[in-house]
């Protein structure tokens, strides 16, 4: 009995080095199962001024989007998926919805509609590494903040000089 008991310590003596790196190596986090992504953050400028109301998403053809709320300053930190992980990399397409919701027919646009919908915003990034800086640019072109009512007829209502909207 005492020979099998030291042929089975001798069996297992070169296991567990190897068990033990196998579960250091899983426990370490070096692959979390989920596309390599990186930190991303920059500025959202609408016509050179930062925009201070709004969401920033990203959308690579083939992984998961990553998105980020604007701050007072216009900054923004991609989340894909975990708190502010960054994004895939590679060439992406980018909205910007900058909707305030007023009321459960009201709707306050801060930069353009069209820049909402990937299919319209015409905006590309390519996120080719981490970065603090990533600019995002837009414009009204000659356009303003407005309005926008459903519901009742009316689709758009301009803003004024102080921001209130003017009666059609």
């Amino acid at each position: 009995m005492l020979d099998s008991l030291k042929k089975s310590r001798l069996f297992a003596t070169p296991i567990l080095p190897l068990l033990l790196m196998i579960l250091v190596q899983g426990v370490s986090g070096c692959d979390d199962g989920r596309p390599e992504r990186v930190k991303v953050s920059g500025i959202v400028l609408l016509d050179g001024e930062p925009l201070n109301w709004g969401y920033v998403r990203v959308l690579p053809s083939d992984a998961r989007a990553a998105g980020g709320r604007l701050d007072a300053d216009g900054r923004f930190a991609l989340t894909c998926f975990d708190d502010e992980d960054g994004a895939v990399i590679g060439t992406h397409v980018v909205t910007v919805s900058a909707g305030e919701s007023l009321g459960p027919t009201r709707r306050k646009w801060h930069a353009p509609k069209k820049y909402a919908d990937p299919k319209t915003s015409e905006l590309t990034v390519t996120i080719d590494g981490p970065t603090d800086d990533l600019r995002i640019e837009l414009t009204w072109d000659g356009g303003k903040p407005f309005v926008e009512e459903s519901g009742q007829g009316k689709t758009q209502e301009p803003l004024g000089e102080a921001g209130e909207g003017l009666s059609l």
